[in-house]
C-alpha cells in the first residue's frame, strides 16, 4: 500500500481559499464602508490643468469650493453617471436591486482599476458588469464619472444634482470635442 502525502491537497486547498477569498473581496468593494475622515480625509489636489484638477499621483480627483461650487468634471460626472451608470447602480451611485452600489468602489479599487473595470467588463459569479470600452457616452466621461463618486463616497457632495458649478474649459471643451467626434 503507497502512501501520498497531504501537502499537496493542503496547498491546492490554501490556494482555492485565497482565491475564493480575493473574488469575494473584489465582489465587495462596494459594500465596504468609507470613513471620509479616514479614507479621505482632505480633496487631495496637488495641480490642476485647463479645469481638470488631480492628485500627486497624476489621478483625476474633486475640487468643492467652499461655497459648494463643484469643478466641471463633478458636475459633468453626475450627468454622465445618470445617462448611463444608474439604471443599474442605482440614482447617486446608491446601489439596486439589480448592481451594487459603486461609489464606493471610487475609493477602494483606485483609478486605474475601476477603468479597467469600466472598459472591459467583469464577470463575479451571476453579477456581470458589461464591458464600456467601445460606448463613446462613457469613455469619453470616465474621469468624470469616476471623480463623481469619489466625491459620493466621501460625502463631499449630497445626493441630487450639484447646485452650483465651475464653467466648462475650453481645455475640457476641446477634449470633449475630439473624443465624440
Amino acid at each position: 500500500m503507497m502512501m501520498r502525502s497531504a501537502a499537496p491537497l493542503a496547498i491546492v486547498a490554501a490556494a482555492t481559499a485565497a482565491l475564493t477569498a480575493t473574488v469575494v473581496f473584489a465582489a465587495n468593494w462596494s459594500d465596504q464602508d468609507v470613513d471620509p475622515e479616514g479614507d479621505y480625509p482632505e480633496v487631495p489636489v496637488a495641480y490642476s490643468e485647463g479645469g481638470r484638477y488631480f492628485t500627486e499621483d497624476d489621478i483625476p480627483t474633486f475640487n468643492i469650493a467652499e461655497d459648494g461650487t463643484v469643478d466641471w468634471l463633478t458636475f459633468n460626472g453626475f450627468r454622465r453617471y445618470h445617462a448611463e451608470c444608474h439604471v443599474c447602480h442605482g440614482p447617486d451611485g446608491e446601489g439596486s436591486t439589480y448592481a451594487p452600489k459603486i461609489k464606493n468602489s471610487a475609493i477602494h479599487m483606485g483609478y486605474y482599476d475601476f477603468y479597467d473595470v469600466v472598459v472591459n467588463g467583469r464577470a463575479v459569479g451571476n453579477s456581470v458588469m458589461p464591458h464600456f470600452g467601445d460606448n463613446r457616452n462613457v469613455m469619453c466621461y470616465l474621469d468624470d464619472i469616476y471623480v463623481y463618486l469619489k466625491a459620493r463616497a466621501v460625502d463631499a457632495v449630497p445626493r441630487g444634482r450639484p447646485a452650483k458649478k465651475e464653467a466648462k474649459s475650453d481645455m475640457i471643451r476641446e477634449e470633449e470635442d475630439g473624443c465624440m467626434g
